[in-house]
């Protein structure tokens, strides 16, 4: 299947589908039900300097097209990763990102040091919606200066390739690129999950013990499509789109919006074997479109 064979920061992948951070975990649940090196790459579960806990319980709620996720990003912490995750990881042929956390600047930089050079790492994933808890709790990714700064010090702090993970609740997507751009990335991944609630009328409570939590499926797919879109048009690296993409027909909407690889992500909740059933599909439109190779198709959306 070399016409879905692409290469994103000069990592090489097979097919340009992706399974998105926090919903595929580490692969080991979804390898009993297909072979992982068959994936483009996998993007893992984020991944901070200390184990986290995460929220407490109720953590998610079914919503119209979607759904709400309060995780809290609860995760092992990066020495697990390294000797536990990654050391298992290495027996598929396939890239893998890591997903990387934090509540300050420097425990993105000190997770992005302690995974430099290791082996099995492709490139790091930057979470930039977390709080910064130095800041009151703002998101790096809502500030611009914040975002310059987290991902500057990545930058620093290793020789991998970096591709920080835009939030949409912001103003303006095509500001918080540049500012990323400018730092030095490799490629950018848009968008993180927007930020909503729900709240059960019966009993009058939110659904969600923390209030609030990350909105993502079909959804939020047109607004993950414009900005891809938009952030397109303004940077010369890059793109994985990511939002609501469920079927292959999604995937090559953002193909054809500009986006150079696709991530998967709530798709993997209702259907384990989402990602490989896309690349098929993607695969097959390039056959009866007579596309030569998948990077051909990319931002060749027209203009009606």
């Amino acid at each position: 299947m070399s016409r879905l064979e692409t290469s994103i920061a000069g990592i090489k992948m097979k097919n340009p589908v992706m399974v998105a951070s926090g919903t595929f975990g580490f692969g080991k649940e979804y390898s009993d039900f297909f072979d992982l090196s068959l994936l483009g790459a996998i993007v893992t579960k984020g991944t901070s300097l200390e184990p986290w806990d995460g929220n407490p319980p109720d953590r998610i709620a079914e919503t119209p097209a979607g759904m709400l996720n309060a995780i809290g990003l609860q995760n092992d912490g990066v020495d697990s990763l390294i000797n536990e995750k990654i050391p298992w990881l290495r027996q598929f042929d396939l890239p893998v990102i890591v997903n990387v956390v934090g509540k300050t600047v420097e425990e993105y930089a000190e997770v992005a040091r302690r995974l430099d050079g290791l082996d099995g790492v492709a490139a790091l994933e930057i979470n930039i919606s977390c709080p910064n808890v130095k800041e009151g709790g703002i998101a790096f990714g809502t500030d611009p200066c914040m975002c310059g700064s987290v991902v500057g010090a990545v930058r620093k702090a290793t020789s991998l390739p970096i591709i920080p993970k835009l939030s949409p609740n912001v103003t303006d997507i095509v500001q918080m690129a540049r500012i990323c751009v400018d730092q030095g990335v490799n490629a950018i991944s848009l968008i993180n999950t927007l930020l909503g609630t729900a709240i059960d009328a019966e009993t009058g409570n939110f659904k969600l013990a923390n209030i609030t939590g990350g909105l993502s499926g079909p959804a939020i797919k047109p607004v993950a499509l414009r900005m891809v879109w938009q952030v397109a048009q303004a940077v010369d690296i890059p793109i994985i789109g990511i939002g609501g993409i469920m079927t292959w027909e999604d995937a090559v909407e953002f193909l054809l919006a500009g986006a150079d690889a696709i991530q998967v992500g709530t798709a993997n909740f209702v259907n384990p074997t989402a990602a490989i059933d896309i690349a098929a599909g993607i695969d097959d439109y390039l056959v009866r479109h007579g596309v030569a190779n998948v990077s051909a198709l990319v931002g060749t959306v027209e203009l009606r």
